[in-house]
């Protein structure tokens, strides 16, 4: 049985004081939960904070984003090694954001990603298709790719794959629980290419305008294990219940 998992990813959001404000808030609304796998993935410049601040908590510190060398002259990056210093336990890579904006190909996304598990670091990997290459029929051409690419000579140990249709971040629409499951469905059959029966124990998250009125339908999904939760988790109310979705049922 997978352990559900909801993470929230805040982008370029919020402050110091209100990292503070919304963790105060947050950590005792959701304490006693102990079916569901919780992360926030707070800015880099709020993680110190956010990391001494859930200290004895049931809440897990991810980072949004890391580069792919130990150290060095890379102005402005942040290490895999400085990231678990700071007490992270996650990282998000691959990001359809970073993607488009960064023009990040899946062969950096890999080199991220074995970077960041020589650091001891779990990964959330994300990948979706553009409208356009849903439109076009291509999702699971897309799918299959940046699955092959991203994780190529990758263990399973510690991989959260997260799905992000980018035609649904951000914008409102959300994938139907069919299209969803439909995706999941698809993704975890190539996870088995690579890792065998291993690839039944892989958590697969759901990405994309996800809310705590569509939670629910989605969760129900015989192969969505969780949320990477991105505007909905920026208002504490909000994501508490996302995290709380078994009590909406």
């Amino acid at each position: 049985m997978r352990k559900p998992f909801i993470a929230a990813n805040w982008k370029m959001n919020k402050t110091l004081s209100e990292t503070r404000e919304f963790i105060s808030s947050f950590v005792p609304a959701v304490k006693d939960v102990k079916d569901v796998d919780i992360a926030l993935a707070p800015p880099f410049t709020s993680l110190a904070i956010a990391s001494e601040n859930l200290k004895n908590s049931n809440i897990l510190l991810a980072a949004q984003d890391v580069f792919y060398e130990e150290k060095g002259a890379y102005t402005g990056e942040v290490s895999p090694l400085m990231i678990v210093d700071i007490g992270c336990r996650y990282v998000i890579i691959g990001h359809s954001e970073r993607r488009q904006y960064f023009n990040e190909a899946d062969e950096v996304v890999n080199k991220k990603i074995v970077s960041a598990k020589k650091a001891g670091l779990g990964v959330i990997f994300c990948i979706g298709e553009s409208l356009a290459e849903r439109d076009a029929g291509k999702t699971f051409d897309v799918l299959q790719k940046e699955i092959a690419d991203g994780l190529k000579g990758i263990d399973d140990k510690d991989i959260v794959v997260a799905y992000e249709p980018i035609w649904a971040i951000g914008t409102g629409k959300t994938a139907t629980s069919e299209q969803a499951q439909e995706a999941h469905a698809y993704i975890r059959e190539r996870l088995g290419f690579l890792y065998g029966n291993k690839a039944d124990e892989i958590r697969i998250l759901y990405g994309g305008s996800v809310t705590p009125e569509n939670i629910g339908s989605l969760m129900a999904c015989k192969d969505v294990d969780g949320a990477l939760v991105g505007g909905a988790s920026l208002k504490v109310e909000n994501f508490i219940k996302i995290v709380k979705f078994k009590e909406g049922k």
